[in-house]
């Protein structure tokens, strides 16, 4: 079996660019590690599973790439200029949902892939229909917010312009209803923070809930030069979770039904009254509470804006200066349980055009000292 696997990870390091595409389909074990291969990109911001299919996703920002169980890429597709971030699959549909952000639009979606499609190298996104969007307007108006009253909206993390900090979005995931974990399976998307430590108003996660039942009736093509504006009007939830300011928000967000915890990895702030740590995690049993928006001032009157908070599950390393529990774990450019307490869990290198991404299978332990262990079989 170690020699099995070894082959395995001696195929993987081989692909890149330039490997030549195949179009099997096995159901073997998911492996131990993978390599996402080298590309002209961004660097690897998210992944997916497709456990039953046997496929892995990878999200380098301005190009997706699949590849199968056994390490043999499936294709790739290209073709937009936004920042494609964290990546969930949804078994439902057999799609992968990312989120795709147009800062200098203003403009922010979740990205619909149908990846059973991309069956070679270079497929472009605007050549069909594969690749829809889906218009996100909540995170507009926050985003867009002139909360110094000058009349501009600076793309500028230092500007202190956007509510909540807002810089769009990253971490999505599919999970259910903060505090109902039998509930119905409802998409969550997290903003990005600027992670200005100036101000005292960015100081928690966002995070967003969508029923996507009728999303299809949203979804468009996506043509840059005309940005749509499909979305819903509403959302089924906006919650809070303070950890305190961190680098651009939730970089990868996952719920992991074993230990029913929602984990959000990030790039670590750099504010000293806080911990600064790289992962968090939720209790999904706990339910959302009213109560102040510590550092977010009121829009009318003195004290404190209001909005439903979400505690941090009681795991993990705790400050006692402020109670914030979490972990010093590198969890922020790919982040996806697959069942029995295991994750993927993704590291970057590389240099400029030249991004590749490692995928290792580890098992959550919770341990203070380190959240994840390797899975050996």
């Amino acid at each position: 079996m170690i020699r099995r696997f070894t082959l395995l990870v001696l195929l993987s390091l081989t692909s890149s660019a330039s490997a030549q595409p195949t179009r099997l389909a096995h159901s073997v074990p998911p492996p131990l590690h993978q390599n996402g291969g080298t590309w002209d990109s961004g660097h690897v911001q998210g992944i997916a599973i497709d456990l039953r299919g046997g496929y892995i996703y990878y999200s380098f920002t301005n190009l997706l790439a699949r590849y199968d169980f056994k390490g043999n890429l499936v294709g790739t597709l290209v073709g937009w200029h936004g920042h494609l971030g964290d990546l969930d699959f949804d078994p439902a549909d057999g799609k992968v949902y990312g989120s795709l952000e147009y800062k200098k639009e203003a403009s922010f979606y979740v990205a619909i892939i149908d990846v059973g499609r991309i069956d070679r190298v270079g497929m472009e996104a605007g050549d069909t229909d594969l690749f829809r969007t889906v218009y996100l307007p909540e995170v507009a108006a926050d985003y867009g917010a002139d909360l110094d009253g000058d009349g501009e909206v600076r793309d500028d993390s230092t500007s202190l312009d956007h509510r909540y900090g807002c810089s769009g979005i990253d971490g999505v995931a599919f999970g259910p209803a903060f505090g109902r974990t039998g509930s119905k399976r409802y998409l969550t998307v997290a903003y990005g923070i600027y992670g200005n430590t100036a101000r005292s108003d960015n100081d928690h996660q966002v995070l967003l809930q969508y029923d996507i039942s009728d999303w299809q009736r949203y979804a468009r093509p996506l043509i840059e030069g005309a940005p749509h504006h499909r979305g819903p009007a509403t959302i089924a939830g906006k919650y809070f979770v303070r950890t305190g300011n961190t680098r651009y928000g939730v970089q990868n967000l996952a719920y992991d039904d074993t230990s029913r915890r929602w984990f959000m990895g990030v790039y670590q702030g750099s504010k000293p009254e806080f911990p600064n740590y790289l992962l968090f995690a939720i209790d999904g049993r706990a339910r959302p509470k009213l109560g102040d928006l510590v550092g977010v001032p009121h829009p009318r009157a003195s004290g404190w804006a209001q909005g439903k908070l979400i505690a941090l599950a009681d795991e993990g390393m705790r400050d006692m200066k402020t109670g914030i529990r979490g972990w010093m774990q590198k969890a922020d450019v790919g982040l996806q349980p697959i069942g029995a307490g295991q994750f993927y869990l993704a590291t970057n290198s590389g240099t400029r055009h030249r991004q590749t991404a490692d995928v290792e299978l580890v098992r959550w332990t919770a341990n203070v000292e380190a959240a994840f262990e390797a899975v050996r079989r």
